[in-house]
């Protein structure tokens, strides 16, 4: 979930200028929307067997996949509004639920955003060819301009070391 942090870090410090209010100037700045998706939650669970029925889940473990969805959207978004807060840039939080690279276009295209920032998770061609990106996707089909951050590179240089064998 670096990824999403590495995202907003790069834009509260890149695109200050637009998004931060100065108090003192009176100006007010613009908004910035955090858009969190939950995938949608099934409630079966095939079998590992060969069999085409489906096990159906107890009604307790609904609960506790919204309870932890929502513990976990909770720390996510108290860590983002923190440092929003810190740089003085109005926010508002949005929690979606489907498939993520869907409903992050289509908020796009009702809200009428500006920039669409997305974090890249750093997948190489063939997990992403696998896993889907959701970078890639909103790139093709979002209706505005996006920007996506790529994870930092590492920048501490790597040392070889030299293994004696004795």
């Amino acid at each position: 979930m670096s990824y999403i942090f590495d995202a907003l870090q790069w834009v509260v410090e890149h695109l200050r200028d637009v998004i931060s209010a100065e108090p003192e100037t009176g100006q007010e700045g613009g908004l910035l929307t955090l858009v969190h998706v939950h995938p949608t939650y099934l409630q079966y669970i095939y079998p590992s067997g060969g069999t085409a029925s489906a096990v159906y889940a107890t009604d307790s473990v609904p609960e506790q996949v919204r309870k932890a969805r929502e513990e976990s959207t909770t720390n996510l978004f108290t860590r983002a509004l923190e440092i929003c807060r810190g740089k003085m840039v109005k926010t508002e939080t949005m929690i979606l639920e489907g498939d993520p690279k869907e409903m992050i276009c289509q908020a796009v295209e009702q809200t009428h955003v500006d920039l669409l920032v997305v974090g890249s998770r750093g997948l190489g061609m063939i997990k992403r060819a696998f896993l889907g990106s959701v970078s890639d996707y909103c790139a093709q089909h979002a209706k505005c301009p996006i920007l996506i951050v790529r994870p930092p590179r590492e920048t501490s240089t790597s040392t070889t070391k030299e293994h004696k064998i004795k």
